[in-house]
């Protein structure tokens, strides 16, 4: 693994979200209720950006634009592109179902760092 150091922990509260460049990639880092995250900052589906995305109970971010839900922890897919009805669905045909990218995160030093290359 190769670990970089992104931004000190008070730097993210509980509840704050924050934009971090890693080379040529965006990450969102997200934190939720006291865990840290670390996901891709564009919606594989549409290429929109995340950073508003809704967090569900059950652990998912959702994307503001076409609601597709992608899992916090692994990115896979929970709903791919439900809104607007009818014309969404047929959005996600055009489109297949891919997950968000997800990136290692740990919590070490006062500090939140990050493994692009896992």
């Amino acid at each position: 693994m190769s670990w970089t150091k992104v931004i000190a922990t008070d730097e993210l509260p509980t509840g704050e979200r924050k934009v971090v460049k890693i080379g040529d990639r965006n990450i969102l880092l997200l934190n939720h209720e006291g865990e840290v995250y670390a996901v891709a900052h564009r919606c594989p589906h549409m290429n929109i950006k995340m950073i508003k995305g809704k967090i569900t109970e059950d652990g998912a971010i959702v994307c503001p634009i076409h609601r597709s839900a992608f899992d916090l922890k692994t990115g896979s897919v929970k709903e791919w592109t439900p809104f607007p009805p009818v014309v969404g669905k047929m959005m996600g045909m055009i489109s297949q179902e891919k997950p968000l990218p997800v990136f290692p995160v740990r919590v070490e030093d006062n500090s939140i760092w990050i493994d692009v290359n896992s």
